[in-house]
């Protein structure tokens, strides 16, 4: 079949929920995927942040494929070997002070279980968050989402949220001050906003102002963790000890994972039968886990994001363009809305991502993607500019 029987197909059985970009993708390797028709593309996408590792990073397939052998999944009514390896890891790669932490299957369930460790803690129900983050589309994690597209629809069934300006230190702090929610959340680098960041003292302000209102600080990681940004959490780069960290995306390798890292004085108020998944921590994704966390450490992955970064800030200001984010996160700022530029690169080969910012393309790169493929994407960054500019002309 081609391409385009495959997406008639998947078309014709699935619930319209998402706009896909016109290709099939079949295989994988490195930072780079092919589609049903033979296409290579170098993907700088990652499937929404998700490939940092590369996609079929060897070492985690054979983890997936030699837990497969043993037993493919049991519950956590059991104690499991791979279970216990993972988490320990985890708790190796955590910031100090976190030594535990509760896995399940997607970032916004992971943002969802934060939520509600601090509602129960605190006894009480409000949240704050900020304007442009986005924590996820199920009903908790929406209603800290701050696009109004996703929102639209189920605002009636949202609980108590404030939203404060992202960076603004005053607004923030007041905020939290006056309601005394039960946890602040917030995502440290907003990609879905155009890879938008912050001042690190906002970011120590916001904490100072939780300890005092006796709020818990939850730092949504789902993209900025396990390695992206140059230290294993963000939290970590800012220097700030927050209550709850959520990891997901990169977390497997490629396999649906997700976890919360608990500061050990909020586990230990956790208490039997108040959390429960059938699916998270299975011995897969905890395989996977495993071997993602030895292939950061082995391939020294939290530097190379930093030498990435700076390499694409350097080819992006020779052009003139502006450019923010950290580590594999990159937000291109080309000034003006970028028009049909992601379907360009697409057609090139390379894939690219828009945000909610008209005017900023996203890149979440593996952490393994080589020089000479950065080049390659100048390259034809190059030669879209020109055929751009020649039809504007």
């Amino acid at each position: 079949m081609t391409s385009a029987e495959w997406m008639q197909l998947e078309d014709a059985s699935q619930l319209n929920t998402y706009k896909k970009w016109p290709i099939a993708l079949e295989k994988g390797e490195g930072a780079w995927v092919i589609d049903t028709d033979g296409k290579r593309y170098l993907d700088l996408y990652g499937g929404h942040c998700v490939a940092f590792m590369g996609h079929n990073h060897p070492s985690v397939v054979k983890a997936i494929k030699d837990q497969a052998d043993d037993l493919l999944f049991y519950s956590n009514a059991v104690y499991s070997p791979v279970r216990a390896r993972a988490s320990a890891a985890l708790a190796a790669w955590s910031p100090e002070g976190m030594r535990q932490s509760f896995f399940v299957n997607s970032g916004a369930e992971a943002n969802e279980t934060a939520m509600k460790i601090a509602r129960k803690i605190t006894g009480r129900t409000g949240i704050v968050a900020m304007e442009g983050d986005f924590h996820g589309r199920t009903l908790g994690a929406l209603s800290t989402t701050w696009q109004a597209a996703y929102r639209k629809g189920h605002e009636t069934s949202f609980g108590p949220v404030t939203f404060v300006p992202f960076g603004d230190s005053a607004a923030a702090c007041e905020a939290i001050l006056s309601t005394k929610p039960a946890a602040v959340i917030i995502e440290p680098i907003q990609s879905t906003a155009g890879m938008r960041t912050a001042p690190k003292q906002f970011f120590h302000d916001v904490a100072a102002a939780c300890k005092e209102a006796g709020s818990l600080l939850i730092m949504d990681e789902v993209q900025t963790g396990v390695g992206r940004t140059g230290a294993f959490t963000y939290s970590q780069v800012l220097g700030i000890e927050p209550d709850m960290i959520t990891l997901a995306k990169s977390l497997g390798g490629g396999v649906p994972v997700s976890a919360v890292l608990v500061r050990d004085e909020v586990a230990a108020a956790v208490n039997a039968g108040e959390q429960g998944t059938t699916f998270g921590g299975g011995m897969l994704a905890m395989a996977a886990v495993e071997a993602t966390l030895k292939v950061l450490e082995e391939e020294g992955l939290c530097e190379r994001s930093l030498e990435i970064y700076q390499q694409f800030e350097a080819g992006c200001l020779e052009r003139g363009l502006g450019v923010q984010g950290a580590g594999c996160l990159v937000g291109i700022d080309f000034g003006k809305p970028l028009g049909s530029i992601v379907g360009d690169f697409r057609k090139a080969g390379i894939l690219v991502g828009g945000s909610a910012d008209p005017n900023i393309m996203r890149l979440m790169p593996p952490g393994i993607v080589t020089d000479e493929e950065i080049v390659s994407f100048f390259a034809a960054l190059d030669e879209i500019m020109a055929t751009n500019l020649q039809v504007a002309g």
